[in-house]
């Protein structure tokens, strides 16, 4: 079965798996704190997939084609156990490579066990390192220097890491020469992502967007930068590199230019919901299948065909009707 296609051609590489709902933070763009107040309700324990589940799935999906694992949340780093899970998935043949995204509090804490487990990669959000700015962002008032020195601990243990940072219009657009400049100085990849309409509850508006464009011209003004090819199909980042010291950086184009063409990623919930798109509003029940003991042929086939029908290609065709009217999947229950 190696190689299913979807409608339009796309294969499946990359399986990004949420094993939690729950977060420490409420980022404006993704868990605001006036709809996830203390009172929200999370999913309970039993909801969630089981890590032996997850590590089933993970296996079967890498028989039609997923070469790479995604960890992500809401907060990953606040499942119970979360390496135990790490080196079972570790294990699995065929995976080439395993990525866990995290806000960093934690990862202090952490990072020791998570290299431990065979972990290797980071992909760490900050959004400023103004602490005012960075504070008001993550609803918590949390400080940019907790996550700056975790970011230090992992790259000193000997990560691989990539900073992402979430670019919105009149919120944070300055802090894109300052965030460059740290990160090309500590030789960390920085990735600048477009502000997007993700779930339901960040009042997204194309005005609120700063495009690639825009964030490009202020970068070249301050630096030299050359573009770099991709490395594999379905590559999301735009990257480049400082030419004085190789350093890179990348684009996360998802508004002003689509890559759903060559879109290779599906998602699956904390609660075994399969997801072909960012902007999905329902996903694929395999929990239900897992718990109702079907074989791994039958899990297997409904994955095959769950693929095999998808005809996703939201940011190509988003408007301001389609993004106020389609109600999403909020991010944090399917992860970015």
């Amino acid at each position: 079965m190696e190689g299913i296609l979807d409608k339009f051609g796309r294969p499946i590489r990359d399986l990004r798996i949420s094993v939690t709902d729950r977060c420490n933070f409420r980022c404006t763009y993704c868990m605001p704190k006036e709809i996830f107040g203390d009172d929200y309700v999370f999913l309970p324990k039993e909801s969630l997939l089981t890590f032996e589940e997850i590590s089933r799935l993970a296996t079967l999906f890498t028989k039609i084609g997923v070469k790479k694992l995604r960890i992500t949340g809401g907060e990953p780093l606040l499942r119970n156990d979360l390496t135990k899970l790490l080196q079972k998935l570790c294990q699995i043949e065929g995976i080439e490579d395993i990525g866990l995204t995290t806000n960093g509090v934690l990862l202090g804490r952490y990072a020791k066990e998570l290299y431990d487990s065979g972990l290797r990669r980071l992909n760490i959000s900050l959004d400023a390192m103004d602490p005012e700015i960075f504070g008001e962002m993550n609803g918590r008032g949390t400080k940019p220097d907790i996550i700056l020195k975790n970011i230090e601990i992992a790259k000193e243990m000997g990560f691989q890491m990539k900073v992402n940072m979430v670019v919105q219009k009149g919120v944070n657009e300055q802090e894109i020469l300052p965030m460059a400049a740290y990160f090309k100085e500590q030789g960390v990849t920085l990735r600048f992502i477009e502000f997007m309409d993700v779930g339901n509850d960040n009042a997204w508006s194309f005005d609120q967007v700063v495009s690639k464009k825009e964030i490009y011209s202020q970068l070249s003004n301050s630096f030299d930068l050359e573009p770099i090819d991709p490395d594999y199909f379905g590559e999301v980042a735009q990257r480049y590199r400082y030419r004085d010291n190789g350093v890179e950086v990348g684009f996360i184009t998802s508004v002003s230019e689509s890559f759903c063409s060559t879109c290779t990623r599906a998602r699956l919930s904390s609660d075994g919901k399969l997801y072909t798109c960012l902007f999905a509003s329902e996903g694929f029940d395999l929990k239900e299948l897992i718990r109702s003991n079907k074989t791994d042929e039958e899990l297997l086939k409904a994955i095959e065909t769950v693929w095999g029908n998808r005809t996703d290609r939201y940011s190509d065709e988003r408007t301001e009707q389609t993004a106020a009217k389609r109600k999403k999947i909020n991010m944090s229950y399917i992860g970015g």
